[in-house]
């Protein structure tokens, strides 16, 4: 029955293209509005087809028109109902129906921000400390930023704060002002902090931008454009260009920013797999920023869902998982044969409703072997070939070829259907099952044809979920300490781009973009950052760890795959702004823990090295574990189908209310036991600290296993939550 009724589905979109001139003939000045049509829940039914009723409904009152064309959704998983265009007459008809619960207007509601803000509940309204906002300053280490764009201007913005020493050293034709108070460039193919590619704006913007209004993807996802601190104060370091960011760009970036003064630090940057910490320019510049009270925010790479992925290992850096938001774009792709398929694309193309030969690559190419031209690879598709045709893809890449080549569109696998990129072209990307529909359909139909649909934006209910690229743990390096540490919005972020740059990676297209859509670790890096830096205008003694926790420990909960464990996919949770200004206790560490934790990785003398001082480390049997490092979520490894007793220390500083009393409570596991001693930790003054010890027992479990429980520090008001991890690792 579900077969059936998507075949009704796509047959109505086939109805539709089909009808598109007799109904302007029928209706002629006749106006249509979007309308809701509720019906109540769902009937209990399991032969009951939603959208067969919903197009029967339809049957019985729309006039001069096909049912196809004024069915715009249909509302069938939760609930019952759908939308469609009607006239005033239709609506009343409807409204009269015995079934029909209501019919109301479908009004437009303006997206506020990026809709990234927002989704995390960081309105525009929130409360700020607009005064030490207007004293925090985020370091960007990127490409650079396009000083012009509007995110950046300082109308209402006094002079830099005093504690600033850095400069404006930008190159040449590159200003600063109160807002964008500095700007340095460690690059020798560009001498100027001017970013040309894109990155750097966007991410710069993400984090502290002005909210600008009336900001959109030609027309695509409308809003206000605005960071997370738009009070705060920019610096960038631009490290990067089209070739590449080197490490030695990076370490100079970081000896800049945390001289100049930074407060915060993001750097959308990382390799591709981690690294030891002694060889990692961005671990080793985090820790110097540590030192110096600057927290670091850094991406966890785009290498998933691969196992052991995430490159951003260092426990003093703030490691931010992608994860999506409640708004999606989509983009959809309309066989000849009326089947419709749901695509992941940011297309801004229409091709004005009609059908267009298909043609896949490997038979359109007379240069390439089939394997490549089926993937549309780089010069092989025939210009005279694919003219006035949408071309099939195996590789979401070769929407590059196709509009090179001069091709109509693109139909394109996509190995990330979760993902919406810009496309150059009027292009979609579809998952495996249903670019194998239309695989299927092009080599079973004498004359193959589709339409490729404008995209839009849905609202996405089962958001944040993490998203397909965002790398995952276990970390490399600290295997017991759980990598990522957070998630937040990376995917479709609209944000501040460069004029100049590129809106797509192919050099065909020739638009020119003020604010573009984006994905990746990259865009949801900032985001970290911008609510790092909100919570230092509250806390701005804090300690970079003590600003960790606080993210990690207010975090909501999200739900993980049935496959692998969802720490590894996205640390403790989806950020929570303003649950961190106020998480009752926090895990705090000083360089002192850190340098116990890099005596069990390095030798004493280039601990020595990095601390500066006469740090001594204890000896090889002492030297400890990294799961009693004091971190906000707590990991150990044990050994497969073996007995197993594992207990934690963990020290927590009472920043909630001076007296008070949280109780430990536990989401347990039949797998094993957990006990926690004390089980009430009593506090008298703020800043109190105490510690407990959490112990498990378990009978062992297969190598390879991964089994999840959580602690929560309860008060009444504070929720303080763990994420704990026990991983069955062999030799």
């Amino acid at each position: 029955m579900a077969k059936h009724g998507a075949f009704l589905f796509t047959y109505a979109f086939f109805i539709l293209i089909l009808s598109m001139s007799l109904l302007c003939k029928a209706i002629g000045h006749e106006d249509r509005k979007p309308y809701i049509v509720y019906l109540g829940s769902l009937p209990h039914d399991e032969l009951y087809s939603p959208l067969s009723h919903h197009l029967g409904i339809l049957e019985r009152v729309v006039e001069g028109s096909s049912v196809a064309n004024a069915l715009i959704r249909s509302y069938r998983r939760s609930f019952n109902g759908f939308a469609a265009k009607l006239t005033d007459s239709e609506r009343e008809k409807l409204a009269n129906m015995e079934e029909v619960v209501s019919v109301f207007p479908s009004r437009t509601y303006q997206l506020q921000t990026t809709r990234s803000w927002d989704f995390m509940g960081f309105g525009e309204t929130i409360t700020r400390n607009a005064t030490t906002e207007s004293d925090v300053i985020i370091g960007v280490i990127d490409t650079g930023v396009w000083p012009e764009s509007d995110s950046f201007k300082d109308e209402g913005f006094g002079p830099a704060p005093k504690k600033w020493k850095g400069a404006c050293n930008g190159g040449k034709n590159f200003t600063c002002n109160n807002k964008l108070i500095g700007a340095r460039f460690f690059t020798s193919e560009e001498e100027s902090a001017r970013d040309e590619i894109g990155h750097g704006s966007h991410t710069a913007s993400t984090a502290a931008g002005n909210a600008v209004k009336d900001v959109s993807f030609y027309g695509l996802v409308p809003g206000t454009a605005r960071g997370g601190v738009p009070s705060a104060r920019i610096a960038v370091y631009k490290i990067c260009t089209l070739e590449g960011c080197t490490g030695e760009a990076i370490l100079a970036a970081f000896d800049h920013a945390i001289a100049d003064g930074v407060d915060i630090i993001t750097i959308s940057i990382g390799p591709n797999h981690a690294s030891p910490l002694d060889v990692d320019p961005i671990a080793i510049g985090a820790f110097h920023a540590m030192e110096k009270g600057i927290l670091t925010s850094n991406s966890a790479g785009n290498n998933g869902p691969e196992e052991g992925s995430v490159s951003s290992v260092a426990p003093w850096i703030l490691t931010v998982a992608a994860s999506s938001t409640d708004r999606r774009i989509i983009d959809k792709v309309v066989l000849r044969n009326g089947s419709t398929l749901v695509g992941s694309s940011v297309n801004s193309f229409s091709l004005n409703g009609t059908s267009f030969p298909l043609i896949h690559g490997k038979d359109a190419s007379s240069k390439c072997p089939e394997i490549y031209a089926g993937i549309c690879s780089p010069g092989c598709l025939d210009r005279d070939l694919v003219k006035g045709k949408i071309v099939v893809c195996d590789k979401f890449g070769g929407n590059v070829e196709a509009h090179k080549a001069g091709a109509l569109g693109s139909i394109l696998h996509s190995s990330a259907p979760d993902v919406s990129f810009v496309v150059p072209l009027p292009a979609t990307g579809l998952s495996n099952q249903d670019y194998n529909v239309v695989k299927s359909f092009l080599n079973s139909t004498k004359e193959p044809q589709a339409n490729i649909l404008k995209s839009e934006a849905i609202k996405d209910d089962d958001a944040p979920i993490a998203a397909s690229f965002s790398s995952r743990g276990p970390n490399q390096i600290f295997p017991e300490i759980i990598k990522p540490d957070i998630s937040a919005p990376g995917v479709d972020i609209l944000a501040a781009y460069s004029p100049v740059a590129s809106v797509t990676s192919s050099p065909e297209d020739k638009r020119s973009l003020k604010y573009s859509i984006l994905s990746g670790t990259s865009m949801s890096c900032p985001h970290a950052a911008g609510v790092a830096a909100y919570i230092k205008t509250f806390h701005p003694d804090w300690s970079p760890a003590a600003i960790k926790s606080s993210l990690m420990t207010t975090a909501k909960p999200m739900n993980g795959t049935s496959t692998f464990p969802g720490e590894f996919s996205y640390g403790s949770g989806h950020i929570d702004p303003v649950k961190a200004i106020d998480p009752g206790l926090v895990y705090d560490a000083s360089k002192e823990d850190y340098i116990r934790l890099l005596c069990i990785v390095l030798d004493e003398a280039k601990v020595r090295h990095i601390s500066g001082n006469n740090s001594t480390c204890p000896k090889d049997s002492e030297k400890g574990s990294p799961k009693d490092h004091n971190y906000a979520s707590l990991a150990a490894n044990v050994t497969p189908m073996k007995p197993f007793t594992v207990t934690f220390h963990r020290t927590v500083k009472n920043v909630g209310l001076a007296n008070s009393a949280y109780e430990a409570k536990i989401m347990p596991n039949p797998k094993f036991d957990i006990k926690v001693d004390p089980e009430v930790l009593s506090f008298k003054t703020l800043n109190e600290e105490t510690t407990f010890n959490l112990t498990i027992v378990g009978e062992g479990f297969p190598d390879g296993s991964h089994v999840f429980a959580e602690l929560v520090w309860y008060d009444g008001t504070h929720s303080v939550r763990s994420p704990i991890l026990v991983s069955s690792v062999g030799n």
